[in-house]
């Protein structure tokens, strides 16, 4: 393995100091509730209204820019998504079998009951996340989807089109509020609207002090994963288009300076060539000072000897998204463990994954992919098992587990055990 081009070291992207402030802001809100919301949302937001939640009313008002176009668009990812993920839902299925005579185990699939979807504004109000935090957990079963938004600062709007799409993946209620102490509000309760309680499970994608919320909050509430700075990853050989793979590299990479973009390849003309490629796409990218910094810091371009090993570096990176770019991909699609989601062929982008083509665009990173998929509709249901035992199958179980007890020391559990077989009085 050599590496035509290398990443410089970077450091950690949760630092003690954002630790500190995320746990301060958690604490806060749990003991003081809106009283503290509203603090933190007029320090870092300049929001404070009379209340966070979105009135039929200002929604309204807030959906009047949203062309016929926008709308259309908005509307055809969120089918895609709702297509793709009823589909999964569909190969999910309960389970009843009897294991001995008299002896019925199963399990039961539960929708959790109500999910806090974050979603990022920021320097790119991300309409897709709306979609995939909101419109999948619907599909599963959830009964009451909380959403949660950074307004503008100062003035407590909504880009109009990721409102759109947060009414139309069917949010149940909708809060102006971005941050930790979004992510506090939906553990703890908002204001005075239902769950009083708060959520039982906060999903979607967020700065680090909101990835560090994510974290802190997880035990409190559910979550989906702990995402960190997107990452993509490109497989390619000889017969791959390095103008194409340059555009997809930094195309993933406009997403922060913090970005990691990667090329493994066993061609060095071609690594050469996309690193060429990369520098001229960089003359007049439109995101390249965001792009470009990404690039230069965390790109790297790595030549390996063959397939094999191109497939075991790829393994090892485990990254977020992976393309791959090769004359045979099926070859790595039968081979491959560890990614977040998997983009075959010329034609198949990050983009795509990213903006609605179907498939869950909050997916695992800094290796977690190794361990974890991304979101899908199995993340919002619980599954539960149960038991049916007849006499027969007492007599079946309970000497066994009885004995198994004893030799643990715990002489209670066989008790109860031995009482259903009528052996004590």
């Amino acid at each position: 393995m050599i590496h035509l081009k290398k990443a410089e070291p970077t450091p950690p992207s949760v630092t003690q100091e954002i630790r500190d402030t995320v746990s301060k802001v958690l604490l806060e809100v749990e003991r003081d509730g809106i009283k503290a919301v509203r603090h933190y949302s007029e320090q870092f937001d300049g929001w404070n209204p009379p209340s966070f939640h979105l009135t039929d009313a200002q929604i309204k008002q807030g959906l009047e820019g949203v062309t016929d176009g926008f709308a259309a668009s908005i509307d055809f990812a969120l089918e895609q998504v709702r297509s793709f993920a009823r589909a999964q839902r569909a190969t999910m299925h309960g389970l009843e079998v009897e294991t001995l005579p008299g002896v019925t185990l199963g399990h039961k699939l539960i929708p959790v009951n109500s999910v806090g979807a974050y979603v990022p504004g920021g320097r790119y109000p991300l309409i897709a996340s709306a979609i995939m935090t909101i419109a999948v957990p619907k599909i599963a079963g959830v009964g009451h989807v909380v959403t949660t938004t950074p307004p503008q600062r100062g003035t407590g709007r909504i880009n109009p089109a990721q409102l759109y799409a947060m009414v139309q993946s069917g949010a149940d209620q909708i809060y102006a509020i971005g941050g930790v102490q979004a992510m506090a509000a939906m553990a703890f309760g908002i204001e005075d609207a239902p769950p009083l309680e708060g959520v039982d499970m906060i999903v979607g994608a967020g700065n680090a002090f909101v990835a560090e919320a994510k974290r802190q909050l997880f035990g409190v509430v559910g979550i989906d994963l702990l995402a960190g700075p997107t990452e993509v990853c490109v497989l390619a050989d000889a017969h791959a288009d390095p103008r194409l793979i340059a555009a997809d590299l930094l195309g993933q990479a406009e997403h922060g300076i913090n970005s990691p973009a990667v090329l493994v390849t066993t061609s060095k003309d071609l690594g050469e060539a996309v690193i060429r490629e990369v520098d001229r796409w960089l003359e007049t990218w439109p995101t390249a000072a965001v792009a470009g910094e990404a690039w230069r810091t965390l790109g790297e371009v790595i030549l390996v000897e063959d397939d094999l090993e191109m497939l075991h570096v790829s393994d090892s990176i485990a990254s977020e998204h992976l393309e791959v770019q090769t004359q045979n991909p099926d070859w790595f699609f039968e081979r491959l463990t560890n990614y977040g989601s998997l983009f075959l062929g010329r034609n198949a982008t990050v983009v795509y994954g990213d903006k609605g083509i179907g498939t869950n665009h909050v997916l695992p990173t800094a290796r977690a992919a190794r361990y974890t998929g991304g979101l899908w509709v199995g993340k919002f249901i619980k599954t539960v098992t149960y038991q049916r035992v007849t006499d027969e199958g007492n007599r079946l179980v309970a000497p066994h587990i009885a004995t198994v007890a004893d030799a643990e020391g715990m002489a209670g559990h066989a008790i109860t055990a031995r009482l259903r077989l009528g052996e004590l009085d």
